[in-house]
C-alpha cells in the first residue's frame, strides 16, 4: 500500500485530451511508495456562494479526496492564456467557504502540455497565483511547458522520446521529494 496518495486534477473535460493522457504517463514515473488518483471535475456544479452552506455531495466528495491526499499534482490546458473555466470552477467550489478550502498546505506540482510552443506557460503563471493564495507551497523547479508533436506519446501511452521521458522523471524525483519535504 502506498504512503503518499496524491490527487491529480487534469485541467480538460476532452477525452483525448492531451493533458490527461500526460498526466497519466506522468503516474507510470511515480515510486512504489506513490499512488495517483485523478479526480473527476466535470461534474461539479458551477460554484455559487449560495450553496456554501450546503455544498453538492460531487463537491464534499471531491474535497474530501483532496483532504485525504497527501499532494495534488495540476495538469492543466490553457484557454485563451490561462487555466479553463472547468479547473477554475473545481477550485472555487474546493476552497469554499472561506476559510474551509480543501487545498491547504498541500503540496503541489503544476505542468501542463499544448499544441503551441508555449505550452501551457501562461495558464500554468495563472494558476500558481491561485495556489498561493490557496496556501498550497508549490514546486517552482524545474517548471515543464511541453508541446504536443507527433510521436509524443508511443502506442502505449507512455512518453515517446527518451530525453523528454528522462526530463519527466526529473520532474516527477522533485516533486516526490517536495511532497515527501512538505507533509
Amino acid at each position: 500500500m502506498s504512503q503518499y496518495r496524491i490527487a491529480v486534477i487534469v485541467g480538460s473535460l476532452r477525452k483525448d485530451s492531451f493533458n490527461r493522457k500526460l498526466a497519466h504517463a506522468l503516474e507510470k514515473l511515480g515510486p512504489a511508495d506513490f499512488s495517483f488518483e485523478e479526480l473527476d471535475i466535470g461534474g461539479l456544479p458551477l460554484y455559487n456562494q449560495d450553496n456554501d452552506a450546503n455544498q453538492a455531495e460531487s463537491v464534499k466528495h471531491f474535497k474530501g479526496r483532496i483532504k485525504d491526499a497527501q499532494g495534488v499534482i495540476f495538469v492543466t490546458a490553457e484557454y485563451n492564456r490561462s487555466i479553463p473555466g472547468v479547473l477554475k470552477n473545481a477550485i472555487d467550489n474546493a476552497s469554499r467557504p472561506y476559510g474551509q478550502s480543501a487545498f491547504a498546505g498541500k503540496p503541489a506540482g503544476i505542468l501542463g502540455i499544448s499544441i503551441g510552443a508555449i505550452g501551457t506557460s501562461l495558464a500554468q503563471q495563472h494558476l500558481r497565483n491561485v495556489a498561493a493564495y490557496l496556501d498550497m507551497p508549490t514546486l517552482n523547479q524545474p517548471e515543464v511547458f511541453l508541446q504536443a508533436k507527433e510521436g509524443f506519446f508511443d502506442a502505449a501511452g507512455d512518453i515517446g522520446n527518451v530525453d523528454t521521458r528522462k526530463f519527466l522523471q526529473g520532474w516527477m524525483d522533485a516533486y516526490v521529494a517536495w511532497v515527501k519535504k512538505n507533509n
